[in-house]
């Protein structure tokens, strides 16, 4: 096997495995929320987070000129809103519905390429929202009504594929490690504003819940976020994006291993649907020979 091979080999396996992890987050959050405010559990695992990311990304982010500073701090902002509103959302809903609502981002992007930047978009986009819609009807949909957990976790869903917009429109080859510390900062900003009205956020009750956040800011975040950067140096922005559509799949299996939610046929339903739309989206480029600027996406 070549050097070449062996290493876009272990970036698929590294990037999978950080998918896996986000995919496991679900179901944390869903039990840390339950213990501790919404708001204090994302300010202290989004300060722990940024700071250990400045720490070792200090010198890329010296080497950011003072534009891509304040575009990447203005993504992280945009970042910090939406992580808080897919949270809030996570409280009110189930992990697999959040989950596979979450991944809608990967429909919605091309969407808001279309609008903002003029982008002409193939028919398999408009055939893939289709099967979105009806996916997410399948799964969530509970007669006529839609709750307001659904509700939060796709608002955070436009955001994040408004960011993952932005950032394809600026982000530069050289600058992956600079910008995601800055972006960091810009969410653990946002996550500690929200907090000052009632006086700054509160730690975790528990040495559980203490187990969690830290596993949260560290390995679902700082981590995750260098394995990916790495991960995207080895293989081609399509690829990555097919191997990240896998989140909510992890999401929904962790659910119904660890008990939190039966397996049903509309989950089953839904979730293929959605899915078909992601790899609808994703995979059409790929047969265009073209590379799309909008698969790339940055978790945290």
């Amino acid at each position: 096997m070549s050097g070449t091979a062996r290493g876009g080999g272990l970036a698929t396996l590294g990037l999978l495995a950080v998918t896996a992890i986000w995919g496991s987050t679900f179901v944390l959050i869903k039990d840390v929320v339950g213990r501790m405010s919404v708001v204090d559990f994302l300010a202290v695992r989004f300060v722990i987070a940024a700071v250990t990311m400045l720490l070792l990304f200090a010198g890329p982010l010296r080497r950011l000129d003072r534009r891509q500073r304040l575009r990447g701090f203005g993504l992280g902002l945009l970042y910090g809103v939406a992580q808080w509103l897919q949270t809030e959302g996570l409280a009110r809903t189930s992990p697999s519905v959040s989950g596979f609502v979450t991944g809608m981002y990967v429909v919605i992007t091309p969407i808001l390429a279309l609008l903002l930047f003029r982008q002409r978009m193939p028919w398999s986009t408009w055939i893939a929202v289709v099967l979105a819609t009806v996916g997410l009807g399948v799964l969530a949909l509970n007669g006529f009504d839609v709750d307001t957990g659904v509700l939060l976790t796709l608002a955070s869903a436009a955001l994040y594929a408004l960011h993952i917009v932005g950032l394809g429109h600026w982000s530069k080859p050289g600058d992956a490690f600079g910008m995601s510390a800055i972006q960091m900062a810009g969410i653990a900003t946002v996550c500690l504003a929200i907090t000052l009205p009632h006086g700054g956020p509160a730690m975790p009750p528990d040495a559980k819940a203490w187990i969690a956040v830290l596993y949260m800011a560290l390995v679902a975040g700082a981590l995750a976020m260098l394995v990916q950067t790495w991960a995207q140096a080895h293989m081609p922005a399509t690829r990555a994006a097919i191997v990240m559509t896998t989140e909510p799949v992890f999401a929904a299996g962790f659910a119904v291993l660890l008990g939190v939610d039966a397996l049903t046929v509309r989950m089953l339903g839904g979730g293929a649907l959605v899915l078909a739309a992601m790899y609808m989206v994703e995979l059409a480029p790929r047969f265009r020979r073209k590379k799309p600027a909008e698969a790339l996406h940055l978790e945290v």
